[in-house]
């Protein structure tokens, strides 16, 4: 038999075939500077730009079923996955004003949506584990009540492990990567610069080396550059001071890792405040 009278009799069952679903679009990824507890309540320029960007989200994708975040506040030995249903807001910080301790943050948790991050971590060799009764840290409440102020969205909150470095946590982004076609918004959040032995200086203007090592980051993102921001700590400008410990800057690894190929930025805030803690906050996604 030629080839010629073979052709009808290979193509016919594949006319049968019904397409296949294509993937839906995917999210951003989410980098968010959750600066002092206080920041609950006085909101600076960064809480109405956490705000808008959170309602253009939903516009954007209605298909938004839950939310994934990394914070510093939690840190265990292999990554740890919050699992129960309705978790509580801990007020895990001391020494301020009442009214910050009366905030409640009631959004719901998710059990499936844990499992589903469960089974990505453990197919990608992490190791990792459920925690039925962890409460949401402020590292994790305190932005997300300016990103979605109804608190109707369920929340997943994910441990850094201890005594990771950028690439260990941005592989546990990366493991995740592929809820962001899946209606989920990955979120690391941390502070873009973090030296609480300043803190308690008195200056209120910006100091230089604060401005010099984010604008540096925010280089790096544009360009690309994963290399560089992965060896931030010997190429930024005064990374150290910037960060004497690396906990509160790691969580941008994570969604460096959720991003993958979709560096391009697109920044939320570039607020400094108590001149030493900037809130820088960004998207990353595909470039327009």
């Amino acid at each position: 038999m030629t080839t010629s009278q073979q052709s009808p009799i290979a193509v016919a069952p594949a006319a049968r075939l019904e397409p296949l679903p294509q993937p839906s679009v995917a999210l951003p990824a989410l980098f968010v500077s959750h600066g002092a507890p206080l920041f609950a309540l006085e909101a600076g320029t960064t809480g109405p730009s956490l705000t808008a960007w959170g309602t253009h989200l939903r516009q954007r994708f209605p298909q938004l079923r839950g939310i994934v975040i990394m914070s510093p506040h939690w840190m265990a030995h292999s990554p740890q996955v919050m699992t129960g249903p309705q978790p509580a807001t801990w007020h895990d910080f001391g020494g301020f004003a009442p009214a910050l301790y009366q905030l409640q943050y009631p959004a719901p948790g998710s059990p499936a949506l844990a499992q589903e991050v469960l089974a990505l971590l453990n197919a990608a060799g992490l190791n990792a584990q459920g925690d039925a009764g962890r409460p949401f840290d402020h590292g994790a409440w305190v932005p997300l009540m300016h990103l979605f102020p109804q608190a109707d969205v369920p929340v997943v909150q994910v441990a850094l492990p201890t005594h990771a470095g950028p690439a260990d946590v941005y592989a546990v982004g990366s493991a995740l990567r592929g809820l962001r076609r899946q209606g989920v918004l990955l979120v690391g959040s941390g502070s873009m610069t973090h030296n609480l032995a300043e803190f308690f200086g008195g200056a209120r203007e910006p100091s230089p080396y604060v401005l010099e090592f984010s604008r540096w980051i925010e280089s790096a993102l544009a360009r690309g550059d994963l290399q560089a921001l992965l060896n931030y700590r010997t190429q930024a400008p005064h990374a150290t001071r910037a960060h004497p410990t690396e906990d509160h800057f790691l969580p941008i690894f994570f969604a460096l890792g959720a991003a993958g190929d979709d560096l391009h930025p697109s920044y939320l805030s570039r607020e400094v405040v108590y001149s030493m803690l900037s809130m820088d906050a960004f998207a990353l996604e595909s470039a327009p």
